[in-house]
This record gives structure tokens, sequence and C-alpha cells, in this order.
């Protein structure tokens, strides 16, 4: 397939907690991310890059459903997702962005637990860059994974999001002060 035959298909998505820009390349799920969020242009040049495609602004199957399941998520009728993902990035961060997948709705976990469920215990500083580096908010839960001592800490659309979204699922740590 050549290049300008590749194409991530990109639709801006309004969340209760803000913008988010979906994006899908071969029926798949690859970019669910803040508009505003802190490392969104490194995430659209990673795909870009190990893609090789262009953006189009255009709807696709897999956007449209992955906006009915996150608006029934947002409804609070919906706990998990059911979107065939693309994790576009190295083996490890594929591997740490899986592992969200395995947090379940409503429940939180350290950045050194996440690296305990790789098996990597003393990797928590490179786990904890690769969650930030998640360009599957929400659907893989970066916003489940907090500090040791339970404070909310790093998330890519803010945290004031990750509060949102953590009182969404009723899953705020009794210890934040926020």
């Amino acid at each position: 397939m050549e290049q300008k035959d590749r194409v991530i298909y990109i639709q801006k998505y309004h969340s209760p907690c803000g913008d988010m820009l979906l994006g899908s390349f071969n029926e798949r799920l690859c970019l669910c991310d803040w508009v505003n969020g802190r490392h969104r242009d490194a995430t659209v040049k990673r795909l870009r890059r190990i893609l090789q495609a262009r953006f189009e602004e255009t709807s696709s199957n897999v956007i449209k459903e992955t906006e009915k399941q996150l608006d029934e998520y947002f409804a609070e009728k919906r706990t998990t997702f059911e979107i065939p993902l693309l994790f576009v990035g190295t083996d490890f961060q594929k591997a740490v962005w899986q592992k969200l997948l395995e947090i379940p709705y409503g429940k939180t976990i350290s950045y050194g637990e996440l690296a305990k469920m790789l098996g990597q215990p003393k990797a928590v500083r490179a786990v904890a860059n690769v969650n930030g580096a998640n360009a599957m908010s929400i659907i893989a839960p970066c916003h489940r994974v907090i500090g040791s001592d339970h404070s909310l800490i790093g998330y890519g659309g803010g945290l004031d999001v990750k509060k949102f979204l953590l009182e969404l699922e009723k899953a705020l740590p009794k210890a934040i002060e926020f």
C-alpha cells in the first residue's frame, strides 16, 4: 500500500469533560486522545511516522462505534469497551498499554503496581512515561493509574479530567486532596 493510500481517519468527539480526537486505521482504533492533551503532538507524530499514513478528517465505522460506546460510558451504562484497537509504539509501550486494559472499572492502581503487573517492578519511571504517552485515553484506562500515595498525578488530559473520570467511575481514592 502506497503512503498516499494509507489513511488515519480522524474525528472530533465532544465528551462531558473535554474534546477528544478519535482516529482509526484499517478498521481499528488507533487514537482516542484529548484535543488539548499534553502529549497530543508527539502522539500524532508517532502515529504518522510508524503507520506511514496521512490524516483525513472524516468518520469511519470504528469511530462511530467508539463514539457510541463513549456516550454509553459517560452515561454510566458501559464499564468496558469492545472496540478493535491498534496500539502504535514499541513492544514495551504496547505491553504497558495492553496491561492498562486489565485495570477494572472503578479501581485504581499505582505506577509501581502496574510495573509489577508487567514483571518489571523496578521500571516504575519507564512505565509512568509510557502511561503518559497512551494514545487511547479512557479506552486503555491510564486515568486509573495513580501515585503510590493515592495522589492524582500525570494525566495527559489534565488532573481535572482525571478526577472527573475517577468520580464518574466512583474510583476516586479516599485519601486524595485536590
